[in-house]
């Protein structure tokens, strides 16, 4: 696998963390089977889970574009890991929402 390939796998992993709170979110708005909560509670996970494939195949592929002569992809890696970090950032954050909402739920 090029550094290309790497690249462009964990630019669409990153850009699946980064998209999949605001999916869950538009699903539950325009869906009536499940809540906004139920949504949330899938779409950190997956996040979380594919912000952190994001940053393991953009540093794999930075790795081999460090080997390399010829720096194509450059660009696309470096993207990569912006929205890999984005990803994982956004499901930290609604990691901590949740918590902070079962907490309040527990104590009320």
């Amino acid at each position: 696998m090029s550094s290309s390939s790497g690249g462009r796998l964990a630019a669409v992993l990153g850009a699946l963390a980064v998209l999949a709170i605001p999916a869950a979110a538009a699903i539950a708005a325009f869906t009536t089977g499940t809540t906004l909560l139920q949504d949330i509670y899938v779409a950190v996970p997956v996040a979380f889970v594919a912000g952190l494939l994001a940053y393991a195949s953009s540093r794999r592929a930075r790795a081999r574009l460090e080997r390399t002569v010829w720096r194509r992809g450059e660009r696309l890696v470096r993207v990569a890991r912006f929205l890999a970090l984005a990803g994982l950032y956004l499901a930290v954050t609604g990691a901590l929402a949740l918590g902070f909402y079962g907490l309040l739920h527990l104590t009320s």
